[in-house]
This record gives structure tokens, sequence and C-alpha cells, in this order.
């Protein structure tokens, strides 16, 4: 009579290398997946040169060509998963609709740009950025935002221990409290 594959004496030892491979195998998978969502460092900055373009056809006066460029360099900006590309292309927008003659279109926008380069510094932990988005709404005149940012930015650099941070913080809050009586 035959022996059950269960019972034979290598059974338990195969079904642990299987187990082994079928889970050295999910790893891999998982791992790929994840590593596809990683960025390297030219992907942060992958919107500078088409910013460039924006630049370039603005000089020339080429409105329509910069709107498209605009655009290109938006989208990088969102790819890149980093605050710094969303506030220079937010800038980019607010001089296109100056030279456009469309600034109250490219101030909303602009604005777009600067509240999700806001919750991406402040995802990252980054103190400079959420400094940097308070300037651009504090250029826009919007004190309520411009308070905000502040606040995060105090919590971000009381979280990370950060005293040169939290010196930066102040600084900006003084200085912005001097500048409230001149903004619309």
């Amino acid at each position: 009579m035959k022996e059950a594959l269960s019972a034979r004496w290598y059974f338990p030892l195969l079904m642990a290398v299987v187990s082994m491979l079928a889970l050295m195998v999910l790893v891999i998978v998982v791992s790929d997946a994840l590593a596809g969502h990683a960025l390297g460092p030219e992907a942060r900055t992958a919107w500078q040169p088409h910013l460039a373009k924006v630049d370039a056809a603005l000089a020339r006066g080429d409105v329509a060509g910069a709107a498209l460029r605009w655009r290109e360099a938006y989208a990088a900006a969102l790819a890149s998963r980093h605050w710094e590309g969303l506030v220079e292309v937010g800038d980019a927008y607010r001089r296109l609709g100056e030279l456009g003659g469309f600034r109250p279109a490219a101030t909303a926008k602009a604005r777009q740009a600067y509240l999700a380069a806001f919750f991406r510094a402040r995802q990252e932990g980054a103190v400079t950025g959420v400094l940097r988005v308070a300037e651009a709404f504090a250029e826009l005149g919007d004190r309520e935002v411009v308070a905000r940012c502040i606040r995060v930015a105090e919590a971000l650099a009381a979280q990370a221990r950060d005293a040169y941070g939290r010196e930066r913080v102040r600084v900006f809050a003084e200085g912005w409290a001097g500048q409230k009586g001149s903004l619309r």
C-alpha cells in the first residue's frame, strides 16, 4: 500500500520551502510595487526645465506659448510630490496673468498651487516650505492663510525640536506682523 504524501518524512520540509518561496515572491512583488512610487532626485526637480520654457516664452511676450508650457510645468510639479515646484509654478502663473491681462484668474490658479504646496510642505515637515508658501500668500494679501502657515510652521519646528526653524518662524512672523498694514 502506498504511503500518503503528508505522511512522508520530507513533507514538512517541502511545505516549509514552498511557504518560504511564496513569502519571498510576495515580498518582492510588494516592494517592487512600492518602489514604483518612490521618486529619484531627478523627478523632484523635473519641473525646472518646463518652468524655464515658461520664463523664456514670457520674455518673448508669447502668452499662449507660456500658458502651454506652464501646464507642462504644473504637471511635472504635481508629479514631483514635493512643495518646491508647486510654489514656483504658482509664481510663474501670476507672472503669466500679469502679462496676459488675466490677473484675477491667475491669482486664483496660483492660490491652488500654493495650497497644494502648503499641504505637501506640511506633510514633509518642511518649515522652509511652509514659510515660503506663507510668503506667497502674504503677497496675495491673504492674512488668514499666512497666519495658518505660521502656526503650522511653529508646530513643525517644535515637533522637530528645530531651534533654527523656530527662530526662522519667529523672524518671519515678526516681519509679517510689521507688514500687515500694507497688505490689501
